[in-house]
């Protein structure tokens, strides 16, 4: 029995800890920079997604370039990854393809939660930013384009290759909450809606009843509520 008791310690430590649970009220915490923290997350999506919006508020002190939210096909690692490269700086790649908008320096040198959400239709090409409920100028990038829904998706990290491939210079290092995707463009009024934690219909992802497994040095814990305000 001991064995058996060693084995299922050492097996569940190898594949971390799967869940699906309601996450409100918490974050997921990336203690440290490593090549081994992160968090998977399954969907039932099964055809390919011709438009998308992503919204989530993290909290970092991190200067440098990092991945929230990295959706990898077999055949493109970058099909869907969200990189802030910099304070100012954010990537939003489509089928490897990156668009890139400037925002502006915080006027506190003190860290303060972000709100982000982006989005991109394949008609048309356009990518919205919105950061802390402020549109940025649209872009287009890969207009006509698919994406693929048979992804490896994972947050904290940005994935080189299909389910790894991961830098410790580009992994997440803070909290992470309130992640919300939809398969389709959220409209101006829609946006408002999730900043003020209103229920929309037809999630792809869904932080109330989230599927996840956490792989390596990350904790679930209640947000730091004090904290979150933006400085």
């Amino acid at each position: 029995m001991g064995t058996l008791h060693t084995f299922l310690l050492i097996l569940v430590g190898l594949i971390g800890s799967r869940a699906q649970e309601d996450l409100q009220g918490k974050a997921f915490v990336f203690a440290e920079a490593s090549t081994t923290a992160y968090v998977v997350l399954n969907t039932a999506q099964q055809q390919p997604l011709t438009g998308f919006t992503v919204c989530l508020k993290f909290y970092t002190d991190l200067t440098r370039e990092f991945g929230l939210f990295s959706w990898a096909t077999s055949t493109t690692d970058n099909d869907i990854l969200i990189l802030r490269s910099k304070p100012t700086l954010y990537n939003l790649y489509v089928g490897g393809t990156a668009v890139s908008f400037t925002v502006p320096s915080r006027q506190s040198t003190r860290p303060g939660e972000e709100k982000l959400c982006v989005s991109w239709e394949s008609a048309t090409g356009l990518v919205e930013l919105w950061l802390d409920g402020q549109p940025f100028p649209r872009k287009g990038v890969k207009k006509g384009y698919f994406i693929h829904p048979k992804a490896s998706i994972v947050l904290g990290q940005d994935q080189d290759s299909y389910g790894g491939g991961f830098d410790a210079s580009q992994s997440f290092v803070g909290e992470l909450r309130d992640l919300y995707m939809w398969d389709r463009v959220l409209t101006a009024d829609q946006i408002s809606l999730v900043w003020d934690d209103s229920t929309l219909p037809d999630y792809l992802i869904n932080w109330r009843s989230l599927p996840h497994d956490i792989r390596g040095y990350v904790v679930v814990k209640p947000f730091l509520a004090p904290l979150y305000s933006a400085q």
